[in-house]
């Protein structure tokens, strides 16, 4: 199971060149059964990654384009009448399918940004009063574009916070830009892609994240960690409860990826930022800035003894 992982994380570094971590962070995602925010400029390599991640994973695929005059119907899907026998007949929406890539979700209006929030946090959809399952494993990958950039509408925070992980891939390096330019096209690498695992693996992965060991230690350094954002005034509110319980399943699955069944303080370092930023909303636009709050709190806490 191990060995297959570790193909997952190889095969999408051959796609995806130079962003090692957020290949790694995508993945952890995904065995902590959350959901992923890509948040980039046009042309980063975003829907690649979604793609990819799909593709080796062995997993039905769909993409929505998140457009302005884009309805809930068409996410999720309708009743359409029959005339032969005068009854409804519901017609499922792309949204029925493994992976739901949500491509520039931040270019809908909110009402049909708001269809996926039952999907994400209940994992179905109800229409005309009939709830139906979506099937499992059910992951989605939203990407957006900058707030700053015409005919965007903010996610809203309830939102933002059903994202387990929010990635940001940025410009390649210089190495890397010139290996992108020399080598074969992206998309017909995805074309040629082979599964390395299937649903039923994946599924098997997801489990073997709840039976990864946690010491009464590590729970402190978390609890200390989630009451550090509460106590700061850099934000109005600080991370709740279900934001520390991301943090916690985000820190099992890196360990899983880590080859490891129990959790170290370096797992909930390696994740806190991808899954506190969002929640936090900081206004520091850089992870690795000293000025960024969210990251002077991991700084500033120490690992109880």
């Amino acid at each position: 199971m191990q060995s297959n992982l570790q193909n997952v994380v190889e095969t999408l570094n051959r796609i995806i060149l130079g962003k090692p971590g957020q290949i790694k962070l995508a993945i952890v995602c995904l065995l902590a059964k959350g959901h992923l925010l890509i948040e980039d400029l046009p042309g980063m390599g975003k829907t690649t990654l979604a793609h990819a991640l799909a593709r080796v994973l062995g997993l039905d695929f769909q993409r929505i384009q998140f457009t302005s005059d884009l309805l809930p119907g068409d996410i999720i899907g309708s009743a359409i009448y029959r005339r032969s026998d005068e009854t409804f007949k519901f017609h499922e929406g792309p949204i029925f399918t493994q992976v739901i890539l949500a491509d520039e979700v931040n270019r809908a209006t909110p009402k049909s940004q708001s269809a996926l929030l039952e999907a994400m946090e209940e994992y179905q959809v109800t229409v005309d009063g009939v709830s139906r399952k979506l099937p499992k494993p059910f992951f989605v990958i939203a990407t957006q574009n900058p707030f700053h950039q015409i005919g965007t509408y903010p996610l809203p925070e309830s939102q933002l916070d059903r994202f387990l992980i929010r990635i940001s891939l940025g410009y390649p390096a210089r190495e890397v830009e010139r290996q992108l330019f020399s080598g074969q096209d992206s998309r017909k690498l995805i074309e040629n892609l082979k599964p390395v695992l299937d649903a039923q693996s994946l599924i098997l992965m997801q489990n073997a994240v709840d039976k990864v060991s946690v010491t009464d230690t590590l729970y402190e350094y978390l609890q200390d960690l989630v009451a550090a954002t509460r106590q700061s005034n850099q934000w109005s509110h600080g991370l709740s409860p279900r934001g520390g319980l991301a943090l916690l399943r985000a820190a099992k699955s890196w360990a899983v990826l880590e080859q490891r069944d129990y959790v170290l303080p370096e797992d909930i370092q390696a994740v806190w930022l991808a899954v506190t930023e969002h929640r936090l909303m900081s206004q520091s636009s850089s992870s690795s800035s000293i000025d960024n709050p969210v990251a002077n709190i991991l700084k500033n806490t120490v690992i109880p003894r």
